[in-house]
């Protein structure tokens, strides 16, 4: 097989991890805090293990990681259709690695395909346990329909942290240097936390966290993606202060105002990784 081919059947795979990873966690956020969210959250921690594991693979082919979104289960009315969805959604994911897995004749890389497929077939065993829990516990969703001022806030934020994880994850697969490869995954792995808040605290507001994505930058040269990068943390560092200063919950007020710190640091970050790139 060629390394286009097995590049494109990869990417497959990232695309159904990246499916699994917001399915999951829009359950997770859905139920609130306890153990069961827990739980699936650190499932879809997993499967972000394994989107990078394919990620890097790809590169090393020569290839560019795809940062599309495959398709998703998000319908059903109660919390034990969800977990259903999430059985199904193994069971493409375990049909799948196994077709890649005979498909693909390059050792090392079948070898990666069956140490994730092992952890698929353990995750489905996983959600048809938490059928059964959510069943006998009654669990419920406890998202509301609210619509203000403050949710609209919540849901930019949202979309804004959601945008900068996948251009910085991008950013990162096709940095020159493992410095920059590194500094862009860690600032990534704190958007990730800020995306978390943010659809916590949207919950707690009586909304309901729309996860999706604006445009993701796809430059490819180190100085551009940079300037990219910092670009739009300055433009969403003021909108974060902006916010803070009209909402009236001291405790939101507060989020707001750290992860707009946050966004101020991964500016300075940015800049001086600039300094270091060679044109």
């Amino acid at each position: 097989m060629k390394k286009t081919d097995i590049v494109n059947l990869l990417n497959k795979d990232i695309e159904g991890e990246h499916a699994a990873i917001i399915q999951y966690l829009m359950h997770g956020y859905s139920m609130g805090e306890g153990e069961l969210a827990c739980e699936i959250e650190g499932i879809a921690r997993e499967e972000m293990r394994h989107l990078d594991f394919l990620a890097d693979t790809v590169v090393e082919l020569g290839g560019v990681p795809s940062f599309k979104r495959g398709d998703m289960r998000l319908t059903g009315k109660s919390v034990a259709s969800w977990m259903k969805n999430d059985v199904l959604a193994e069971e493409d994911a375990i049909a799948m690695y196994t077709d890649h897995i005979k498909a693909i004749n390059d050792p090392k890389i079948k070898r990666l395909l069956e140490r994730i497929l092992s952890d698929e077939k353990s995750h489905h065993g996983d959600f048809q346990h938490f059928v059964k829990t959510v069943e006998r516990d009654g669990l419920k969703d406890i998202r509301g329909n609210k619509r203000d001022k403050v949710t609209a806030i919540l849901d930019w934020g949202i979309e804004h942290e959601y945008t900068v994880i996948l251009q910085y994850l991008l950013h990162s697969y096709l940095a020159p240097n493992e410095k920059m490869g590194k500094e862009m995954q860690d600032q990534a792995i704190n958007e990730m936390q800020h995306l978390g808040w943010l659809s916590e605290k949207m919950v707690s507001k009586g909304g309901k966290p729309r996860i999706e994505h604006t445009k993701i930058d796809h430059s490819k040269h180190p100085s551009s993606m940079l300037n990219a990068d910092i670009k739009i943390e300055k433009e969403v560092a003021a909108k974060y202060d902006a916010s803070a200063r009209v909402v009236s919950d001291p405790k939101l007020k507060k989020l707001l105002t750290r992860i707009r710190d946050h966004e101020l640091y991964h500016v300075k970050v940015f800049t001086d990784l600039k300094k270091t790139i060679k044109e």
